[in-house]
């Protein structure tokens, strides 16, 4: 596993800098005819979640366990706790399933975030609406946020900041699948301390604030185009 480290401590995973199947899930989900396949996309984001999940999880703190078998006493290691696993509305749903599957006695988080735009001719104005939280306790829990498609990267800061008006966490780590460069650049720099576990990222965000070459819409892709 790659990874550098920023001033502020946190750190960046780019799961795809070494060849894996993860490579495989990001070249489907970029494909624009495989993408036809509602499904299959769903799928690939759930994958790259999963892979996410088992990477995190050598992170996470573990003690000695002594499970009977039908044979004797086994020594094993298990999970000291299981993390609380965020995600935003409605993109982040499959990722967040994917990791789940995993932490499959996690706690599960929601947030509604969307962009508003400000200008009727400049569509790269806009603002983050926030409507919607739901959450268990996140003090001294381990908190994952997931948020597929990192591009300015003003959603997952502005959705940190709403969860640590909760409470505070022992342990963040942030999980994407697609961002750009400037998206990670903004969010480590303005969320200190949180690994950031991403499958790629690309270096320009187009005119409207996409990511290029990205994938598109990933919650339209997802779950269909939205009014």
């Amino acid at each position: 596993m790659l990874y550098f480290r920023l001033k502020i401590k946190s750190v960046v995973h780019i799961l795809s800098k070494e060849f894996s199947l993860i490579n495989e899930f990001l070249r489907e989900l970029r494909d624009k005819d495989i993408q036809q396949d509602r499904a299959r996309f769903r799928k690939n984001i759930e994958r790259i979640g999963q892979i996410a999940a088992y990477e995190i999880s050598k992170q996470m703190e573990s003690e000695l366990h002594f499970t009977t078998t039908p044979l004797g006493i086994a020594q094993a290691k298990k999970m000291k706790e299981q993390p609380i696993i965020a995600t935003i509305l409605r993109a982040g749903l499959p990722l967040q399933r994917g990791m789940n599957e995993m932490f499959d006695q996690a706690d599960l988080a929601y947030i509604s975030a969307y962009r508003k735009h400000t200008s009727k001719t400049n569509s790269s104005l806009f603002k983050i609406i926030l409507e919607y939280v739901a959450t268990p306790d996140i003090n001294d829990r381990i908190l994952i946020i997931c948020d597929p498609m990192l591009a300015t990267g003003q959603s997952l800061v502005e959705t940190y900041e709403a969860f640590m008006q909760k409470g505070k966490p022992s342990k963040v780590f942030l999980v994407s699948v697609i961002g750009s460069q400037q998206g990670v650049d903004y969010v480590t720099s303005n969320i200190p301390n949180a690994d950031l576990w991403i499958g790629v990222i690309d270096e320009t965000l187009d005119k409207n604030g996409y990511i290029v070459p990205g994938l598109g819409d990933a919650g339209d892709l997802s779950f269909g185009t939205k009014l």
